[in-house]
C-alpha cells in the first residue's frame, strides 16, 4: 500500500481524518488534495487493488499513474463484503471527519456504508460521493467516466477541427476538475460543520464537472438558434505554429502585445495595417497573417524564440512534461518533491 512518506504533519486540515474508499482518479486525487492541506489519509482498497495499479506504465514496480494520484495517504485493506471487514470500516468511520467514495448510487446500501447508515454511527461525519451522473435520473446507475462524459457533454466536438471527427482532451481534465470539487466541496462542509456541529452528504458528479468546465459556452440566450457557434478559440494568430526548429504558443490578442508580436519578428507593416486591428479582424485574415508568421518564425527555433520574446509576448516553446523536473519557474515555486518508496525507491 501507498506509505505515508509525503503525509503532510501542518497545514489547515491537519488534525482531520479522510477514509479514501475511491478508485481511478476524481476521488483518489481530491483526497490528495486534501492531503497536501495536512489532512490524515487513509486509503481503503478492495484485495484487487484500485484498478489504477494495473494501467500500462513504464514503471515497473508500481503503476506510475498510481503513484502520482495517491500521494500522501496511508493504505488498507478491507473487502467490504466479509463482515469482519465492514465491521472495521465502521468503526474507523465513528472516529473520521471525512469519508469519499465513487461507488454508483445503488452500491453503498447493499455494502452497509450508505451515508444514512455511516451517519447513524457518527453524526459529524462529512460523507462524499463522487459519481457519473449524480444521484437521480435516468443514468444515475451508469459508470461514468473521464472521456465518455467529455465526448457526452460535446467537448469533444469543440475540440475537434471544424468540420473534422471529434478529439478526446487527454489528460483526464474532467476528472482532475472534478477532484477540485471534492476537494472545495469537502472543506466547505468541514467549516460548516464547525458552526453546526453536524456532518453532511456532498454530492460531485462527472456529468456536473464536465458541464461546469463549460460554463462559457452554456449561454443560451432568447430567440437564439440552440446550435448558435461557441466556440471559444480567438483564432486568428493565436495557437501553436511551427518555427526553425520545434512548435512554439503564442498568445496576442490584446493591441499591446499584438504591436509588440510584430516588432519582434520584423512584420511591422501588420501592426499598422487597419484590416488586423482587431482580435476577431485577424481571425477572419488569419490566411494572410500566418503564412508571413511563419515565414518569419523559421529564422530562429521555438526556444531561441521563446526567450527572444520574453515579456514582450505570452508563448512557450513546446515541451516534454519531463522537462518540468528541473524547470527553473517549477524549481523555485517548489513544487517537485523527492520521496522514498518502499518498492520504487527515491
Amino acid at each position: 500500500m501507498m506509505p505515508a512518506t509525503s503525509q503532510s504533519t501542518g497545514g489547515p486540515l491537519a488534525g482531520v481524518r479522510v477514509l479514501d474508499l475511491s478508485a481511478y482518479i476524481a476521488g483518489p486525487y481530491g483526497c490528495t488534495l486534501l492531503a497536501d492541506q495536512g489532512a490524515d489519509v487513509i486509503k481503503v482498497e478492495p484485495p484487487s487493488g484500485d484498478n489504477l495499479r494495473k494501467y500500462p506504465s513504464t514503471l515497473e514496480a508500481e503503476s506510475r499513474a498510481f503513484l502520482g494520484v495517491n500521494r500522501g495517504k496511508r493504505g488498507l485493506v478491507l473487502d467490504l463484503k466479509q463482515p469482519d471487514a465492514l465491521a472495521v470500516l465502521h468503526e474507523l468511520a465513528q472516529q473520521a471527519d471525512v469519508l469519499v467514495h465513487n461507488f454508483r448510487p445503488s452500491v453503498p446500501a447493499r455494502l452497509g456504508i450508505a451515508y444514512e447508515q455511516l451517519a447513524e454511527l457518527n453524526p459529524r461525519l462529512i460523507y462524499c460521493a463522487v459519481t457519473g451522473y449524480g444521484e437521480t435520473g435516468p443514468l444515475k446507475d451508469k459508470a461514468g467516466y473521464d472521456q465518455v462524459l467529455q465526448t457526452m457533454t460535446g467537448m469533444c466536438a469543440l475540440q475537434g477541427k471544424a468540420g473534422g471527427p471529434p478529439e478526446i482532451l487527454y489528460g483526464s481534465v474532467v476528472d482532475y476538475y472534478a477532484s477540485s470539487m471534492v476537494a472545495a466541496g469537502v472543506a466547505s462542509a468541514l467549516y460548516e460543520r464547525e458552526r453546526s456541529g453536524r456532518g453532511q452528504y456532498v454530492g460531485v458528479s462527472l456529468l456536473r464537472s464536465a458541464l461546469a468546465l463549460q460554463s462559457a459556452r452554456l449561454i443560451w440566450a432568447e430567440d437564439e438558434p440552440k446550435d448558435v457557434g461557441r466556440d471559444m478559440r480567438s483564432g486568428g494568430i493565436t495557437g501553436l505554429h511551427p518555427t526553425g526548429d520545434g512548435y512554439l504558443y503564442i498568445s496576442a490578442n490584446t493591441p499591446h502585445f499584438w504591436q509588440a508580436l510584430c516588432e519582434k519578428t520584423g512584420l511591422l507593416d501588420l501592426a499598422t495595417n487597419e484590416r488586423y486591428d482587431s482580435v476577431r479582424k485577424r481571425a477572419e485574415h488569419r490566411n494572410e497573417i500566418v503564412p508571413r508568421l511563419h515565414e518569419a518564425l523559421r529564422a530562429r527555433s521555438a526556444l531561441e524564440w521563446e526567450a527572444w520574446f520574453g515579456e514582450a509576448v505570452p508563448c512557450a516553446a513546446a515541451r516534454g512534461v519531463e522537462d518540468m523536473f528541473d524547470f527553473p519557474q517549477v524549481q523555485a515555486e517548489d513544487m517537485v518533491r523527492t520521496v522514498t518508496h518502499p518498492v520504487v525507491g527515491s
